[in-house]
């Protein structure tokens, strides 16, 4: 007798799925041909920068299966800071977790807000919006994820309540740029067009995204609330989730006199994290040491001993290893692309018929162009992730572009600025480095927010057309 077990699809590990995408990229690096666009710095900007027309095929340098984990270690080495942001943050988190500074705060905020807690989710993706739209924070959040999850847990929630409430929130604003320097200072300046440009439009994208993406986030959490069996991710055990205290421990929890002073100390390291990258220009090294020490003083005000806050760090790595380690993986997908010198020939590529469209429909050919330059600039936010390294990449061509085709290069900024931001969200990139961060499953994550980016490309053709109508 023979017996038929019915088997459904497992969506692979999420280290599997990104090593099969950069095995994808080498491949790539043997069928599209090698090219490169000349590069000299911007007098304007000092950037580097791409020289407009320069694009001339090379030598082709694909990438061999052993340049491939070349290539994942060169990844790896590339995104070290980032990787080490992340633990050296979570290991801050974690000594508020550890010393019930968290849960004490939480408790205060359920004990005040009561059966209108829920207002939480829109007043903190409010303010993490507002940073990430001014000041460019983005990156920063990733190690604050894994203390809203398991707060957004803790409330009745999910993960994904969580990581929206940081993530998700200060990338729409990062994308809905009014002031961000990172994407629309630099797009500007080398566009040659005056930042800010354009900021009563800003404005009014900011607040359109960021209504969408709370709207989005704050319907989600209303239907788990009611009926748990409604999230993606029931039945899922996430690593985040254990040992996430009760809401009814919540309630009962109050500030010590250590936790006060922790508190105090949260609100002073957050304030540095603003005010250093906004005044000092800090980044990535800057706020790692920041975190570095408020790890410390935390543990000691707690009356932790060297030992045990050394133990504490060493816990926290281990938690946030399993994303940390996705960052670097997903970097060699870029890695591979460059050392395949693929990168320019694919922008060279995607900028061409932009020029053939929009020389051939008339009139309607600007709205055309306006929503073609758009799609072309998500496509390139794929193979380059960085926002200003992109600006640089790119606006030098899209720029004159612009011109050629009826366009005015503020448009053109708008376009990079959607391009390279939204789909932050919906790339592999960001699908499987939130979904680490998490220690959910890719899948499941790429289910939630695949809508949402639906909805938001939806506005944001619109506003490339509304652009275009105003003479943007």
């Amino acid at each position: 007798m023979s017996t038929n077990t019915k088997r459904g699809f497992r969506m692979p590990n999420n280290y599997v799925v990104v090593f099969c995408i950069i095995v994808l990229a080498m491949v790539m690096t043997y069928i599209i041909p090698a090219g490169s666009y000349d590069r000299a710095e911007d007098p304007n900007t000092g950037r580097t920068v791409v020289v407009d027309g320069s694009f001339h095929y090379v030598d082709q340098t694909p990438v061999s299966p052993f340049g491939l984990f070349t290539s994942i270690a060169d990844g790896f080495a590339e995104v070290a800071d980032i990787i080490f942001f992340v633990v050296f943050a979570y290991a801050w988190i974690n000594i508020l977790l550890k010393n019930g500074t968290f849960n004490a705060m939480i408790g205060g905020l359920i004990r005040r807000f009561g059966d209108k807690i829920e207002y939480m989710i829109p007043i903190i993706m409010i303010f993490f919006g507002v940073l990430g739209s001014t000041m460019g924070m983005s990156e920063e959040t990733y190690g604050l994820i894994p203390a809203f999850v398991g707060i957004a847990i803790a409330l009745g929630y999910d993960a994904f309540v969580g990581t929206c409430m940081t993530y998700v929130a200060a990338a729409t604003g990062f994308a809905s740029a009014t002031l961000n320097p990172f994407t629309i200072g630099v797009a500007m300046g080398v566009s040659g067009v005056e930042y800010p440009y354009g900021l009563s439009y800003r404005i009014l994208i900011f607040i359109v995204f960021q209504t969408v993406a709370i709207t989005y986030v704050w319907r989600y959490a209303r239907k788990i609330k009611a009926d748990p069996t409604k999230s993606l991710l029931y039945g899922t055990k996430l690593e985040m989730a254990e040992g996430v205290a009760t809401k009814e421990e919540l309630i009962n929890s109050h500030l010590s006199r250590s936790n006060i002073v922790c508190v105090i100390g949260f609100a002073i390291t957050i304030f540095f994290l603003v005010f250093g990258t906004i005044q000092w220009g800090w980044y990535i090294s800057e706020l790692s040491a920041l975190f570095m020490i408020s790890m410390i003083i935390s543990g000691l005000v707690s009356g932790m001993g060297p030992n045990e806050i050394a133990t504490s760090f060493v816990q926290s790595a281990r938690e946030m290893m399993y994303g940390a380690l996705v960052i670097g993986l997903s970097r060699g997908i870029v890695m591979v692309l460059t050392q395949g010198n693929i990168i320019d020939t694919i922008i060279y590529g995607l900028s061409q018929p932009l020029v053939t469209l929009g020389n051939s429909l008339g009139a309607l050919s600007r709205y055309i162009s306006a929503i073609g330059m758009l799609v072309v600039q998500n496509i390139v936010n794929f193979f380059i992730g960085s926002g200003s390294g992109q600006a640089s990449a790119v606006m030098p061509i899209m720029a004159p572009l612009s011109d050629m085709i009826g366009l005015s290069r503020q448009t053109a900024v708008l376009a990079f600025q959607f391009g390279d931001g939204y789909s932050n969200l919906f790339w592999p990139n960001g699908i499987f480095l939130i979904s680490g961060l998490m220690g959910a499953p890719a899948g499941k994550w790429f289910k939630f927010i695949a809508p949402l980016f639906g909805i938001m490309f939806i506005f944001q053709i619109l506003f490339m057309c509304g652009a275009v109508a105003i003479g943007f």
